[in-house]
């Protein structure tokens, strides 16, 4: 299952007040809208879990999470589990009241939870203020929709709520009896209000992109922090971002990279991202040991078969109330981009406007990609790290503060690309602070060259022109294969003739296989925001946007990298046995 699941290192299931959240929703929240309306909610193991993790905590009973962030594709009900989250918060014990010795009870509304011995037990948010962002003015949205219905329509468990419990229920805010206040927001609402809430849901943040929304999303989760020791927090619910928009989602999506990084201080987001991993919507070619070639165009039926586990892949939970025909009936629909039933059906990363490389294509030279199918097909990879001893080609690309600066290796038996070295600011918010240590990516220079046979090292020298000067003397003589033979490492990415050469061959190498990767999250970062500049000698890559935070300098010492490789064995092939001949 294709799951992206960051949590606390210490997070503990059994520490969460999640579980008496899934009972208390499980008992008194129905769905509120579509086919299922009014009928109660049963969760399964996927979305029990999340609301779980949601409400994980400490030893202490303080909060993991401020933030979660919850991405799966249309029509899994994100914005009924937000409603039900409304709810809950509003009404339910939402907050760490001390730890049970068993036997303690919880009972509202007739309805009884009994605590298992040293579970959190919980107690009702002290005037809750809970706000549901709307995206339009005048838009109460998906979420409060559902939370109407369930505090409006007779015969529903909360109802009499309203009835006889004096909760205010209106089509535009609702009061509940002790003060506390359930609102639809908009931005411009937002800007004006001092804001004192305890819970936001943020709906669809993939649509965040103006920067009216985006700075309607920095005041409420800043007005969280007003009373964050009661336990504030807010969740976003999303469907994959369009890449290069720069909505929220791909906000949260780069903070998630920074955590798997270790390059977030003290996060405190649980990001929960759930997709299909296909690889197109088109037909493929499969193994086949009857074939003479040994693979075959696979069959309707194959095809129809591929494409029906990708929707149960994304769906998950999800589909219990979809029909897997259907949504693979509106698949075929010419009408439809390719890119939107990556992103809306399979909620699948894909590549941006002008991006260079599309992660379907990175991922297939990966070493996870290729020990799957080496194991599907009964054989063995054969593959071993970087050793000591081994041939390699350098890459380095420099950079000061915004920028980051890379020294990546590239293998010369193998074309196995690996990151040496790459610097970048903890953060972007840090980056105007932030400077590279000169000293120590020399260091790491120098102990390369001790490590490993270096046949060929080609640097972009802008910012660093005296280091790759200073580099040149130290290392230039021993080379194998030079720039240039007055400048054997200096190699200037800007000459765009020379450059788009390079760019192209490294994107040949990549899509006939010829490369792979370790399938190091850095590196991937880096190449998938590598975006594709046309200039009169070719193409070129560069960032997605002059000043963007999204870095891809790893993807240009890649490529130089690859380069030194080619290069080298140009030069030294015996063309008689395809192996290069030793090198004196």
């Amino acid at each position: 299952m294709p799951r992206r699941l960051i949590r606390h290192r210490d997070h503990d299931r059994n520490r969460s007040l999640g579980w008496i959240a899934t009972w208390w929703i499980e008992s008194f929240v129905v769905h509120g809208r579509g086919g299922v309306q009014g009928m109660p909610i049963t969760y399964g193991d996927e979305y029990t879990g999340f609301i779980v993790d949601c409400y994980g905590m400490d030893a202490a009973g303080k909060r993991y999470y401020n933030s979660a962030f919850f991405s799966r594709p249309k029509g899994t009900d994100k914005s009924g589990l937000a409603a039900a989250l409304v709810l809950f918060e509003a009404f339910g014990p939402a907050r760490f009241a001390g730890w049970a010795k068993g036997g303690e009870t919880y009972e509202f509304l007739g309805q009884v939870y009994t605590y298992a011995p040293g579970e959190p037990m919980g107690k009702e948010v002290r005037n809750p203020v809970i706000k549901i962002m709307a995206t339009e003015e005048g838009q109460t949205g998906n979420v409060f929709d559902n939370v109407y219905y369930n505090l409006n329509t007779e015969g529903t468990p909360l109802h009499v709520l309203k009835t006889a419990y004096g909760v205010d229920v209106g089509k535009t805010r609702i009061i509940l009896a002790t003060g506390g206040t359930i609102t639809p927001t908009t931005s411009g609402a937002a800007s004006k209000d001092g804001g004192l809430e305890t819970f936001v849901v943020f709906d669809e943040t993939h649509l965040y992109e103006t920067p009216t929304l985006r700075d309607m999303y920095s005041t409420v989760s800043r007005n969280l922090d007003k009373r964050r020791k009661e336990g504030t927090w807010f969740i976003e619910t999303t469907t994959m971002y369009e890449p290069g928009a720069e909505s929220i989602a791909e906000d949260t999506y780069f903070l998630a990279d920074m955590i798997e990084e270790g390059k977030a201080r003290r996060p405190k987001l649980l990001f929960d991202h759930r997709w299909a991993d296909v690889e197109s919507i088109e037909k493929i070619k499969v193994p086949d040991p009857l074939s003479p070639r040994g693979e075959r165009l696979e069959t309707e039926e194959e095809y129809i078969d591929r494409l029906r586990a990708a929707f149960i892949e994304a769906f998950g939970d999800a589909m219990a109330w979809q029909d897997v025909e259907d949504m693979i009936d509106s698949l075929f629909d010419i009408r439809r981009a390719e890119e939107d039933t990556y992103r809306f059906f399979f909620n699948a990363v894909v590549a941006g406007k002008n991006a260079w490389m599309r992660p379907t294509i990175w991922s297939k030279i990966g070493l996870e990609h290729l020990m799957a199918e080496a194991k599907a097909a009964g054989t063995k990879l054969g593959w071993l790290p970087p050793r000591a001893g081994d041939m390699i080609a350098l890459g380095f690309d420099g950079g000061l503060t915004s920028d980051a600066t890379v020294l990546i290796g590239c293998r010369i038996s193998d074309g196995y690309i690996f990151p040496i070295g790459i610097w970048e600011a903890p953060d972007s918010k840090e980056a105007k602070h932030w400077q590279v240590d000169h000293q120590e990516v020399d260091a790491v220079v120098a102990a390369t060259f001790k490590k490993y046979k270096v046949v060929a090292f080609l640097a972009d020298p802008p910012h660093w022109r005296d280091y790759v000067d200073s580099w040149e003397n130290k290392f230039g003589a021993d080379l194998k294969v030079k720039a240039t033979d007055v400048k054997p490492i200096t190699f200037e990415t800007a000459r765009h003739t020379e450059m788009a050469r390079v760019v192209e061959r490294t994107e040949t190498a990549i899509k006939t296989g010829e490369l792979r990767h370790g399938n190091h999250k850095a590196l991937t970062r880096h190449v998938i925001n590598a975006h594709r500049w046309k200039r009169a000698a070719g193409d070129v890559i560069g960032k997605d946007r002059k000043g963007s935070m999204k870095k891809m300098d790893a993807a240009v010492g890649m490529c130089l990298a690859v380069e030194g490789r080619a290069r080298y064995r140009k030069q030294f092939k015996d063309t008689a046995t395809g192996v290069p001949r030793r090198v004196r």
